[in-house]
């Protein structure tokens, strides 16, 4: 069996107190972003669990959406994440 040697960091601690870890982040094969995990997602790039690059790759999204993520949960907070009809 093949175990890949993740880089950086296994962990990291949020301003709230709580700690998001690699097992935390979705699944790869994730098609229906929901709020929650999109969020999970911005907090671990923007407090360097994973890089914008790898998160890009890991989960098929162009820069422009994550950036997108990433300005909507900084200005307005978890819940512009949210898709509407």
């Amino acid at each position: 069996m093949y175990i890949k040697k993740e880089t950086g960091p296994i962990e990291v601690a949020l301003p709230n107190g709580r700690r998001l870890n690699r097992s935390d982040l979705p699944d790869r094969s994730t098609k229906r972003w929901v709020s929650r995990l999109k969020m999970v997602v911005v907090q671990a790039v923007k407090y360097d669990l994973i890089s914008s690059d790898e998160a890009c790759e890991l989960y098929e999204l162009s820069k422009e959406e994550l950036e997108s993520w990433v300005s909507l949960s900084e200005n307005h907070g978890a819940i512009a994440l949210r898709a509407t009809a």
